[in-house]
């Protein structure tokens, strides 16, 4: 069985993304698609250790990028602005310092803040997804989709997907219900998936638990157990 599934890249994403790599063979980084703005392409959420709850944003220069496309979207800098970098990479150090696993993972976020000027927001969020697979232990097959020239829009895209990679199962968010025409796949030979992830709860140090953020929330504080708990409770590859 070939499993197929696919997202537009996120900065620092969420867990139900992970989760849904976990399921395929093969993962289209989606990057052929149209940038959206006040989009988890270009931010996401942290959360200090008095609860407060922070936006992490990637200033974006859409007038100088080549394309609305995500893959052209370039990042604002320069211009009078904040520096961007060493604001997320202060506000990881001030909510997660003290976390478990910081120590552990901050190598990289140090790397990718401080050591790197990055031109292209799809470009820094690969950096962080490829990272991110790495210490989950996740490993599809990554296909970068504007190397791969699809035509498609909307379902007619997702069910491309499936053909081009011989897809008999196509696994895709559960808004894929508002658009996904399954007839179209079922005449081809494709199951569709709709993932309904469950948020799993853990240990945050205080209470109630806050759900949907960044995967750096989980992994600082259970290091190697955040694949495992990130999984648990949901659909696995195996029971596809």
């Amino acid at each position: 069985m070939t499993v197929v599934s696919g997202h537009q890249p996120a900065y620092l994403p969420w867990l139900g993304l992970l989760h849904k790599t976990s399921l395929c063979d093969v993962f289209v980084f989606m990057d052929d698609v149209q940038f959206l703005d006040r989009d988890f392409i270009h931010r996401n959420r942290v959360m200090a250790p008095d609860g407060k709850v922070f936006w992490l944003t990637v200033p974006v220069a859409r007038k100088e990028s080549e394309s609305p496309r995500i893959k052209d979207i370039r990042i604002a800098e320069g211009g009078g602005r904040p520096d961007w970098r060493k604001a997320h990479w202060l506000t990881l150090q001030t909510c997660y310092g003290k976390a478990p696993f910081f120590r552990e993972y901050a190598p990289f976020f140090q790397w990718l803040y401080l050591e790197n000027r990055w031109e292209r927001l799809a470009d820094l969020n690969r950096a962080i997804f490829d990272q991110a697979l790495e210490w989950f232990g996740l490993s599809p097959r990554v296909v970068t989709g504007s190397e791969q020239n699809f035509q498609g829009r909307k379902s007619d895209l997702v069910l491309e997907h499936g053909l081009r990679f011989e897809a008999d199962t196509v696994v895709t968010g559960a808004m894929g219900r508002d658009y996904i025409r399954c007839g179209d796949f079922e005449a081809r030979g494709i199951r569709v998936v709709f993932q309904d992830y469950v948020h799993p709860v853990y240990d945050q140090g205080r209470e109630p638990f806050t759900s949907r953020l960044s995967f750096v929330d989980l992994l600082f504080r259970r290091g190697p157990e955040s694949a495992a708990v990130c999984l648990s409770g949901n659909l696995s590859r195996s029971a596809l």
